[in-house]
C-alpha cells in the first residue's frame, strides 16, 4: 500500500522537462543527419513532388456518348444477300457509357404460336407419350410440354411443346463469325468531363481537332493518341486478344479514359489517356458459358393476320467506356498540414538517436547521467533551512 502511495505521489508531484545535451560523437552525429536527410527527402520528394501534397484534389464527373460506323455484307442460304448497317448491328441504339456491336447470330425466321417438337437432347428425347409430362417446362425448354411424343425427324422423337414454332436450335454457333467484317467498324467516343470543386470542364475532342481531321483520323497510340475514333479490331488487339475469336461468342471490352490534370499548369496540358482491356474472364481452363449473348425478336403480321416473329440470338462485343482520374490545384491548407507533418517527423531523428545513445552505446550509463538530472523542490528546501 505504501508503495502505491509513493508511486501516486511521484506521478502527481513530479515534473520532467527536456534537457539539451551536446554529444560530440561522429557516429551519432552522422546517424542523426542521415535520418534527418531521409525524412527531408521523403517529405520533399514523395509528399510534395510525387504526391503533390501542396494541392487540393477533386474526382472527375463524366458523361459519355458513342457512335458506331461501318457496313458489312453477308450472303447465306437462310437470308440471301444482305447489307448490314449501324441500325442492324447496334443493339440497343443507345446505352449508358457502353455500346453493343453484334458480330454473330443464330436466326430463326417465321416463328408462329403453335405446337412443335423440341430440340433433341437427353431430357427431350422420347419413345412414347409416357416419357413426356404434360404441362412441364424446364429451365432450358423452349415451351410447355403437351405430353405427346412426336417425330423430330425420321430417326428421332422428342416431346411436343406449345411454343413459338419452329423452336430455336442454338447447339452450334456459326464459325467464323457472321459479321466478321465488324473488325473494321469504327467507334466514335465523345467524353465530357467536369471537376466541380475547381469548376473546370473539358472534352476529349480537343480544341485543335478540326472537322476534316476528325473525319479521317483513327486512334493510334503513337501517331494519333488523341483521336477519339477507334477501330474495333485494334481495340481488341491492344488488349492482347483476337477480334475474330472474340466475335464468335462475344465478350466485354473496356475502353479506359484517364484524366489526370494538374490545374496549376495550363489547361492545354490536361489530356485524355486511352487504354484497353478485356473485362470478361476468358480462362481456357474454366470455359463454361463463355462470351456475351442475348435474344431479341422482330414481330410482324402475315397478310392473313397471323402474328409472326424472327428470333435472333445475338452474340457480340459490348464496349464499356470507363472514365476515371483526378485534378489537383494549389491550396494553402494541405500545404501547411504537410509542412507541419514534415517538421514533426524530424523529431524522429532525435528519438532514434536518444535510444541508441542511452541504451545501445558502450558509454550509455555516462550519457544517462548527463541526460537526466534530479532536482529537489526549491521551496521545500527553503522551508527546511528556516525551521532550523
Amino acid at each position: 500500500m505504501a508503495g502505491c502511495c509513493a508511486a501516486l505521489a511521484a506521478f502527481l508531484f513530479e515534473y520532467d522537462t527536456p534537457r539539451i545535451v551536446l554529444i560530440r560523437s561522429r557516429k551519432v552525429g552522422l546517424m542523426n543527419r542521415a535520418v534527418q536527410l531521409f525524412i527531408l527527402a521523403y517529405v520533399i520528394g514523395w509528399v510534395f513532388v510525387w504526391e503533390k501534397g501542396y494541392q487540393e484534389f477533386d474526382s472527375v464527373v463524366s458523361s459519355v456518348t458513342t457512335k458506331a460506323k461501318g457496313v458489312a455484307v453477308t450472303n447465306t442460304s437462310g437470308l440471301g444477300y444482305r447489307t448490314w448497317d449501324v441500325a442492324d448491328y447496334v443493339i440497343p441504339a443507345q446505352e449508358e457509357n457502353s455500346i453493343f456491336i453484334m458480330t454473330n447470330m443464330i436466326i430463326t425466321v417465321n416463328q408462329t404460336q403453335g405446337v412443335c417438337p423440341e430440340i433433341p437432347d437427353k431430357t427431350t428425347q422420347c419413345d412414347s407419350d409416357d416419357n413426356c409430362t404434360a404441362g412441364s417446362a424446364g429451365t432450358h425448354s423452349n415451351g410447355v410440354a403437351t405430353g405427346k411424343c412426336v417425330p423430330f425427324n425420321e430417326s428421332v422423337k422428342t416431346c411436343e411443346v406449345a411454343a413459338w414454332c419452329p423452336v430455336e436450335d442454338d447447339t452450334t454457333v456459326p464459325r467464323p463469325a457472321f459479321l466478321k467484317a465488324a473488325e473494321n467498324f469504327t467507334l466514335l467516343v465523345k467524353n465530357n468531363i467536369w471537376y466541380p470543386k475547381f469548376n473546370f470542364s473539358k472534352r476529349n475532342i480537343l480544341p485543335n481537332i478540326s472537322t476534316a481531321y476528325l473525319k479521317s483520323c483513327v486512334y493510334d497510340a503513337r501517331t494519333d493518341p488523341f483521336c477519339p475514333i477507334f477501330r474495333l479490331g485494334k481495340i481488341v488487339a491492344s488488349a492482347g486478344h483476337s477480334f475474330q475469336d472474340m466475335a464468335v461468342e462475344g465478350g466485354i471490352m473496356g475502353i479506359q479514359i484517364r484524366w489526370d490534370c494538374n490545374l496549376d499548369r495550363t489547361a492545354a496540358l490536361c489530356l485524355p489517356r486511352y487504354s484497353f482491356r478485356r473485362l470478361d474472364n476468358r480462362d481456357t481452363d474454366h470455359n463454361v458459358s463463355p462470351g456475351y449473348n442475348f435474344r431479341f425478336a422482330k414481330y410482324y403480321s402475315s397478310p392473313a393476320g397471323t402474328e409472326r416473329r424472327t428470333l435472333i440470338k445475338a452474340y457480340g462485343i459490348r464496349f464499356d467506356i470507363i472514365v476515371f482520374g483526378k485534378a489537383g490545384k494549389f491550396d494553402i491548407i494541405p500545404t501547411m498540414i504537410n509542412v507541419g507533418s514534415g517538421l514533426a517527423l524530424l523529431g524522429v531523428a532525435t528519438v532514434l538517436c536518444d535510444i541508441i545513445v542511452l541504451y545501445c552505446m558502450k558509454k550509455r550509463f555516462y550519457y544517462r547521467e548527463k541526460k537526466y538530472k534530479f532536482v529537489e523542490d526549491y521551496e521545500q528546501g527553503l522551508s527546511g533551512e528556516t525551521d532550523q
